[in-house]
Parts: structure tokens; C-alpha cells; sequence
């Protein structure tokens, strides 16, 4: 099949179009495409001023992204835990990826139970891809936070803690009504909270 001369999609939405023509391409088509879809939605949290005029495309939900940046993040823990301690460095791997899937399924349900008109796999999506900011902050102190007084760590912790929390707060905070916002959103700022605390002390 000849793809030189499809346009490019300029939107979610339209990539899911284009599946319908996926039958025939290559197993590295179909990872680029995958990894494209993933940068898009990208966008979403590293300028969540960009949900206010497209945020409809985040519920367009898939697990691609959430699952990339949450090994990701488990990994970068556990290689940076020490394994003298009696938290052995698959206990911090254990931790990490149940902790963000479970935590995901609880702050959901917690919107859902509060008349939020959000599906699961919605929310979860939305979630994982706003556990990149921390993923960047894991990387940083797992290089060089060894080099690092502790004060001078806790300021890119506390910069991706912000970063993640305002991304995800705005879309979880237009699902429930006005008056449940903050019941909505409390969650979320503990889940990011501890995953920011957590990549900090381990």
C-alpha cells in the first residue's frame, strides 16, 4: 500500500481513521504511528494550556502511553534504589506500577462516584500520561541527585509535582459538577504527591 501520498493526520481523531487502512503495513509502520499518536497526546501535558480548546482529544483513551511512562518511571526507581536496603530494587519496581494503577482506578472511581460522566479507561489514560513530568524529574535525581544537596532535589520534585498535578487537574475538574470540583481533584493532588515524594526518598 502506497502511504507517500496520505496527509498527514492533524488531529487524534483522524489517525483513528486511518486504521481502517493499518491492515497491511509493516509491524515498524505500525510502532511509528503508535509513537506518534503517543507524542500527540504528549503535547497535552507539556502545555496543558492546550486542553482548553482540544482537550476532547484525550478521551480518545489508549494505554500505549500511560504503560510506556509507568515502567519507565518504575524502572528509573528501581535502578536508582540502593539494594543494601531492605527495599530491594524489584520491591521499588512492584511499588511503583501497581501503585499508579491501582491509584488511577481510585481517583477515577472517586470522580465517577461524585456524578463525574468519565469512563475508566479515560481517566487512566489521562493519569499515566501526566506521570511524565515526574519521569523527567526520576531521570534528573537518579544521575546526578547523589551530587545534590536535598534542598536542591526537592526543586525540580515540587516543579513536576505542579507540572503533573495542573495537567490533569483541569480535565478531571470539568467531568463532576462545579460544587464537587475540589473532591475531584484532592485525589489526584495526593497521587501525584506521593510518586513525587516517593521517586524523592527512594
Amino acid at each position: 500500500m502506497d502511504y507517500t501520498n496520505q496527509k498527514h493526520p492533524q488531529n487524534y481523531s483522524q489517525m483513528e481513521d486511518l486504521k481502517t487502512l493499518d491492515l497491511e503495513e509493516s509491524v515498524s509502520e505500525t510502532i511509528m504511528r503508535d509513537l506518534r499518536m503517543i507524542a500527540y497526546k504528549l503535547k497535552y501535558v507539556l502545555i496543558p494550556k492546550e486542553q482548553e480548546d482540544n482537550g476532547k482529544e484525550l478521551r480518545n483513551w489508549d494505554l500505549w502511553g500511560p504503560l510506556i511512562f509507568c515502567l519507565t518511571l518504575a524502572m528509573t526507581l528501581s535502578f536508582k534504589a540502593d539494594s543494601t536496603t531492605s527495599s530491594s530494587k524489584s520491591d521499588v519496581f512492584a511499588i511503583i506500577f501497581v501503585l499508579i494503577w491501582v491509584g488511577a482506578f481510585v481517583v477515577t472511581l472517586n470522580a465517577q462516584l461524585l456524578g463525574g460522566k468519565v469512563s475508566f479507561f479515560q481517566s487512566v489514560c489521562l493519569l499515566g500520561y501526566c506521570v511524565f513530568p515526574i519521569n523527567i524529574e526520576a531521570i534528573i535525581i537518579a544521575f546526578v541527585g547523589s551530587y545534590l544537596p536535598f534542598v536542591v532535589k526537592l526543586i525540580p520534585v515540587i516543579i513536576c509535582f505542579a507540572w503533573s498535578a495542573y495537567s490533569s487537574v483541569g480535565f478531571m475538574a470539568s467531568l463532576v459538577p462545579p460544587h464537587k470540583k475540589k473532591l475531584a481533584v484532592y485525589p489526584v493532588f495526593l497521587f501525584y504527591l506521593f510518586l513525587s515524594w516517593f521517586s524523592l526518598i527512594v
